[in-house]
């Protein structure tokens, strides 16, 4: 008796993932009392859309901090600097054109 190996593979859809994800949290009730009287006042009466704006909020300030920290590391890095320096130097003469500095 022979064997064929059969093999089907069934394509079904998955859900998408939702854009929306739903978390409880416990927070302070003072904390929430200070955000909520620190808030705009669009703010204070939806909490929910107070608490995805201060994670925006925090985001982006993470995110600006995480590039000034990479700015940082390349202005101490002698080979980027010796970089800058060597471009700097190749377009001196263009510095003589004439042009004001605006």
């Amino acid at each position: 008796m022979h064997y064929i190996k059969c093999e089907r593979r069934y394509h079904m859809k998955t859900k998408a993932s939702p854009k929306t994800i739903r978390r409880s949290v416990a927070l302070s009730r003072q904390l929430v009392e200070e955000a909520s009287a620190m808030a705009p006042r669009d703010l204070r009466e939806n909490f929910n859309r107070l608490v995805t704006v201060a994670l925006q909020e925090f985001v982006a300030r993470q995110t600006t901090r995480t590039f000034e920290d990479a700015m940082v590391q390349m202005a101490a890095d002698p080979a980027i600097r010796a970089e800058c320096a060597a471009i700097g130097r190749d377009f001196a003469i263009a510095e003589a054109d004439g042009l004001k500095d605006d």
